[in-house]
């Protein structure tokens, strides 16, 4: 996935990253490498720190990309702070950079994971690489349909009704991947299985 996503964001460095006076040309190739990492270990941050829905929800629908997401904020945080103290920008090149480059990439990443004909990302492989192969083989497509579709409530939870009020939502998904909560014993997310018939 990692590769993918660095040549995502080459196509979209123009102007950015490429083109900008604030940037030597030999540091291009770097700042695109540190934007995917910032991104990998952003996202990886927030599912491990419960924010599983707010990850989830970035990746239902593309229109949720955007600079007021907490995900995008959260993220460009992140990417700020490196490009300020691993490439010597001042806080305005380095806002200038997250807010033109960043809004555009997770777009058009989230596009492309919700578009079956495109097979550069799927969110499948997308939540693997985030959890070190720890979603593989759970229906993460499955899981956005069940929070863009509501899916109701779900009496027969499996023992994955974290925070026992009778039916499996969001707040237990936050708790399965983040490992809080825990009526159901072992790795929460092999009981997440379970639920959407994997």
């Amino acid at each position: 996935m990692l590769e993918n996503l660095l040549n995502l964001i080459k196509e979209n460095a123009g102007d950015a990253v490429i083109n900008n006076p604030a940037i030597p040309n030999d540091q291009n190739d770097a700042v695109v490498q540190e934007a995917g990492s910032s991104i990998m270990s952003g996202l990886q941050g927030l599912l491990a720190n419960g924010n599983a829905k707010d990850v989830l929800s970035l990746f239902s629908n593309p229109s949720n990309v955007n600079n007021s997401n907490p995900v995008v904020q959260q993220l460009g945080g992140g990417f700020l702070n490196s490009l300020m103290n691993k490439f010597g920008l001042d806080s305005g090149q380095a806002g200038g950079i997250v807010s033109s480059l960043l809004p555009t990439v997770l777009s058009q990443l989230v596009s492309k994971s919700n578009n079956p004909a495109d097979s550069s990302f799927d969110v499948q492989g997308i939540f693997n690489s985030l959890s070190g192969g720890n979603t593989s083989g759970m229906d993460i497509q499955g899981i956005l349909s069940k929070f863009t579709g509501g899916g109701g409530s779900n009496t027969a939870t499996g023992g994955l009704d974290h925070d026992g009020d009778g039916d499996v939502d969001l707040q237990d998904l936050t708790a399965a991947f983040s490992g809080g909560g825990g009526n159901a014993g072992g790795n929460p997310l092999d009981a997440l299985k379970g639920l959407f018939g994997q």
